[in-house]
């Protein structure tokens, strides 16, 4: 008997009775469904807003919704294609995705996995561009305070673009017309996905270079790209490259675009130049102006030093003709006067010394010599004299003070030996008290009185019989010797004590009643 189907496109449909129908399994039926979707869809482009994203999972795979005003998809992308994306996704983004459809059996729901993300339209850019620059900014990368003064005149520039545009042809031709300087390139690409990255490390390997390395470190970057649109563009607003160029310590120069176009790494590199031409304007003067003007200060300096010299020749003119014509006649004079009488005071000084030479030398007789070389001989064998009779004294008050040292370094070497001699026998009394008090709690005393020490195999003594078990191996100490054995029987109680009898009576006790 057939029952009834309804089919969506031709309504109701009979079909087999239930008991006609094949029969699959749960895993069976699954894996059927999963073929049908991935043959029927495969690679399909899916628009929505990202909802439930809560940023990668500890095993690297992102999971997320993708969601209109009527349905809701599920999503998920695996750690290797997260990690290459250029776009991520955000909570309340709306973008376009691009993957395989596929169902997951273990919850049964059907989900698509992303290989591309990307904005649904410029107004979706335009908020991601929004909402990371407010981020940006929170964290400081924007603030002036952190923004560094440009050289004046570099002697190395780095460039970062692309080698094959038209770009660094512009600044190569403006630096030679303005300051030609040494300028370094760093090859990158200036869209695609891999671009970001690659802007991001050439800024860091530049900075890494050493101050004197056989490749020069360069003293400005300049961040160059042509225009171009919010897409073309958007490798500039990823966070790695504005975070590289805030980073950087050698002052940067972004350069992105025309004048109207605006990327994140505008705000935080130090300089902001509306094309790569007005970057190689702001990075160099010109160095026909710096020599006119050099020329130019040359010349207001010779002017201003004979202006000075002129200004001082007429005042000393003035000064000269202010001062008397006979101001020199008097000091001239003295002059002249002076020199008259110093002949006649050279001759009275020369004989004034030759009289006190005369007198002096009239006293030095030989007679006056020998007397007073005869008193200073007699006062040196004085004094040798009382020297040697010190030496003597001195010399037997040391040997009397040796002497009595010696005796008491004898003395205090008898006292010692002494000390010595009753520390050691004190020393020998204790040891040989030790060794008696050692031998009184040896056990070896208890086993020289005919008892003996029984061990198990592992050599722990035995306490009790109900240790020893039926065949095993015992080792068994004397006074004299060890022997092993082996317990043949199990163990049996030891006879009990007699009671000792009850003292009634004796000497200082009290007998019994009875």
């Amino acid at each position: 008997m057939a029952r009834s189907r309804i089919s969506p496109e031709t309504g109701p449909e009979t079909g087999p009775a239930p008991g006609n129908l094949p029969e699959w399994t749960v895993s069976e039926l699954s894996a059927a469904l999963k073929r049908t979707v991935e043959d029927a869809y495969g690679f399909v482009r899916v628009r929505g807003e990202v909802s439930g994203f809560r940023g990668a999972s500890p095993s690297g795979h992102v999971y997320f919704r993708l969601k209109d005003d009527r349905a809701v998809l599920e999503a998920v992308i695996w750690k290797g294609v997260y990690g290459r994306m250029r776009v991520k996704p955000e909570e309340g983004l709306d973008v376009v995705a691009t993957g395989r459809l596929t169902t997951f059996p273990g919850s049964s729901k059907y989900q698509i996995v992303v290989d591309t993300l990307e904005p649904a339209g410029v107004g979706a850019l335009m908020k991601l561009l929004e909402e990371r620059k407010k981020k940006l900014a929170a964290e400081g990368l924007f603030d002036e305070a952190r923004k560094q003064l440009l050289p004046f005149l570099p002697e190395v520039i780095g460039v970062v673009t692309s080698p094959t545009g038209a770009v660094i042809r512009d600044i190569l031709h403006r630096l030679a017309d303005r300051f030609p300087r040494r300028v370094l390139v760093w090859p990158v690409r200036v869209q695609g996905e891999s671009s970001a990255a690659e802007v991001a490390a050439a800024i860091e390997g530049f900075n890494a270079l050493p101050e004197k390395g056989p490749l020069p470190r360069p003293d400005l970057i300049i961040v160059a790209r042509g225009g171009g649109s919010l897409e073309d563009l958007w490798s500039f607003n990823e966070e790695i490259v504005v975070r590289a160029a805030a980073a950087s310590m050698i002052p940067l120069i972004s350069a992105v675009g025309h004048e109207t176009d605006v990327t994140l790494i505008d705000f935080a590199s130090d300089r902001r130049a509306p094309t790569p031409t007005a970057a190689a304007e702001m990075a160099v003067p010109v160095r026909a102006e710096l020599m006119a003007r050099l020329a130019a200060l040359e010349a207001r300096k010779l002017s201003c030093w004979q202006r000075g010299i002129e200004q001082r020749r007429k005042e000393l003119g003035l000064l000269a003709r202010g001062l008397p014509k006979d101001i020199l006649a008097g000091p001239r004079q003295l002059l002249d006067t002076l020199a008259e009488r110093l002949p006649r005071a050279l001759n009275a000084n020369a004989q004034l010394h030759q009289t006190q030479y005369s007198r002096i030398a009239s006293r030095l007789t030989p007679r006056l010599l020998a007397t007073q070389v005869e008193r200073r001989r007699e006062r040196y064998d004085g004094l040798t004299r009382r020297l040697a009779t010190g030496l003597i004294a001195n010399a037997q008050a040391h040997r009397v003070r040796l002497a009595r040292h010696r005796d008491r370094v004898i003395s205090f070497g008898e006292r010692a030996g002494r000390a010595m001699q009753a520390l050691l026998t004190q020393r020998h009394s204790q040891i040989e008290r030790a060794e008696r008090l050692l031998a009184a709690f040896s056990y070896r005393a208890v086993l020289s009185r005919g008892f003996a020490l029984v061990r198990d195999e592992s050599g722990m003594p035995l306490h009790s019989a109900a240790a020893v078990a039926s065949g095993m191996r015992l080792d068994i100490e004397f006074a004299d010797g060890r022997i092993g054995a082996v317990a043949d029987g199990e163990a049996y109680p030891a006879p009990a004590a007699k009671p000792k009898p009850r003292k009634t009576g004796g000497p200082g006790g009290q007998g019994s009643l009875f």
